[in-house]
């Protein structure tokens, strides 16, 4: 018996990448799912292979309507929700401020907290009221970039640093029936894409992010994969094994804030090294 059995959930950006991963340990805990997701390919595709435990639905995070449309449908379905993932995205692919054209960054920010922050927002509120009467949970994916510079550039950093601040302002809201929280990944190879206004729209993360690079930045020596992080998705979304957590944001990024460990052990082995 899964750690979800008899639960409901509500994933965006649920048809690929660290979304579809999420939706596919969530059916694996015994949970049934509903995903928002901006691409028709990427949906229809979904519930082809996931069969009637899914409900696909199209959409755009930004929109007010389309949320409460995921929501309903979901609740239509499945008969309830017990917990919302906010997880679709946007990456800047790391644009210094300096880099953007001025034509483009009142645009390009519209766009990347459109779907980071008010994405959320939107999802939050369009599922509140049903999370009230199951007593459940909102989980926000947040990022290494919601703790240390550097994991994109000002657009993105300080978008998920705006997360932070809506997990714990909506955990302090929603108390004490709707328990919220993050998860904060490190970098993985996924379908992740940018703003259209720095014409990043066609590029995927994964194009650009090659395992080497991965293993490089992790202390663990490891290649990160979308499925290790689920299970800080299933961990949050259990009432029962997550009962008194509420505001936290769990920083599962591989160790990206001491990924200093070999430059250091490289320094302390020529400082004792004899001449």
């Amino acid at each position: 018996m899964g750690w979800l059995e008899g639960q409901v959930a509500l994933v965006t950006g649920g048809g690929s990448g660290l979304g579809r991963a999420i939706v596919e340990r969530f059916l694996d805990e015994g949970a049934k799912v509903g995903v928002l997701e901006i691409n028709p390919d990427k949906a229809q595709t979904l519930a082809a292979d996931l069969g009637e435990s899914v409900l696909a639905v199209q959409g755009d995070v930004t929109s007010m309507a389309d949320n409460e449309r995921a929501v309903a449908e979901t609740v239509a379905k499945f008969g309830k929700l017990d917990t919302f993932v906010g997880n679709a995205a946007l990456w800047d692919f790391g644009t210094s401020a300096e880099a953007m054209p001025s034509e483009t960054v009142s645009s390009a920010f519209d766009q990347v907290f459109g779907v980071n922050v008010k994405g959320y927002l939107m999802g939050a509120k369009a599922s509140a009221a049903a999370l009230r009467d199951s007593k459940g949970s909102i989980i926000f994916t947040v990022s290494n970039a919601g703790f240390y510079p550097g994991g994109g550039g000002p657009l993105y950093t300080s978008s998920k640093h705006a997360v932070m601040g809506l997990v714990k302002q909506l955990a302090y809201e929603l108390s004490p029936d709707v328990r919220v929280n993050g998860v904060a990944p490190g970098g993985m190879a996924t379908d992740l894409r940018g703003p259209a206004a720095l014409g990043l729209s066609d590029t995927s993360f994964g194009d650009v992010l090659s395992e080497e690079i991965l293993e490089k930045f992790s202390p663990l020596d490891i290649i990160p994969k979308p499925e290790d992080y689920t299970g800080h998705y299933v961990l949050l979304a259990s009432a029962e094994n997550s009962r008194t957590t509420t505001g936290s944001v769990h920083n599962c990024d591989g160790g990206m804030g001491v990924r200093g460990r070999r430059e250091s052990e490289a320094l302390m082995s020529s400082l004792m090294s004899p001449d």
